[in-house]
């Protein structure tokens, strides 16, 4: 497929949203459609490493997912710890970096170390940056980020008139990477539901009627394509 590089989005986020109902339609355990869900991820993050993004962040784990039933959350806890532990050797000989997004102090020790394995063994990568975001929510980034601001006014680091959109961005999970051009959401659902609520400000939004275990390359690709054809005006006429 062919883009107009001049106008390649540099960071697609993706809300993978739909696992639990394709399982459903095809009468099969909420877990199965969290693992073809991840079949789809993995396949996904290969191919925009090889066309070229900088940058893919996708949802993996909100701050509200701890409200499911707890079969659910338990199950989806121990698939993306093995996806971690799997993935670390796949993503590393294929030159891409990965990241986590989220408070992992509230996951489990295993799960903690499963992150900090990957992240460090995939650190000095220099492909796609792959995004996980586990246990975030935008409003709870928002609220550690306002909390460490405090602490740097406390200590006399920076002062109240200090504070600019740059401080507040150096301060969220995603410091130093740009806020996304476009954010795709699966299964036809028309909200964020917290998604890098201060990153998207200004995000592209594209919802498809596809649930995610079903999104394919070429739908990346129509992703992109609508992209390129829509101007950006960040607020200008």
């Amino acid at each position: 497929m062919k883009f107009k590089k001049e106008a390649m989005p540099k960071h697609i986020g993706i809300i993978m949203d739909g696992n639990r109902r394709w399982a459903k339609d095809k009468g099969k355990p909420v877990s199965y459609g969290h693992k073809e869900g991840a079949k789809t991820l993995e396949k996904i993050v290969r191919y925009a490493n090889k066309i070229g993004l900088e940058y893919i962040t996708v949802y993996a784990f909100s701050t509200e997912n701890w409200k499911r039933a707890e079969e659910e959350v338990k199950a989806l806890m121990m698939l993306l710890q093995n996806y971690l532990d799997d993935y670390a050797k796949r993503a590393d000989t294929e030159n891409i970096k990965v990241k986590i997004l989220g408070d992992i102090s509230a996951l489990s020790i295993g799960m903690q170390k499963s992150i900090q394995n990957c992240m460090e063994r995939t650190k000095d990568n220099t492909g796609v940056t792959f995004n996980i975001a586990l246990n975030y929510g935008g409003r709870d980034e928002l609220i550690k980020a306002t909390k460490k601001i405090a602490n740097q006014v406390k200590n006399n680091e920076i002062q109240i008139e200090d504070i600019t959109e740059e401080v507040i961005a150096n301060n969220l999970y995603t410091k130093g990477e740009p806020d996304p051009d476009l954010i795709i959401r699966t299964s036809g659902e028309q909200r964020l539901s917290g998604f890098l609520t201060w990153q998207s400000v200004y995000s592209e939004i594209l919802v498809i009627d596809k649930n995610w275990p079903d999104f394919e390359e070429k739908d990346l690709d129509n992703a992109i394509i609508e992209y390129q054809k829509r101007t950006r005006k960040f607020g200008a006429n």
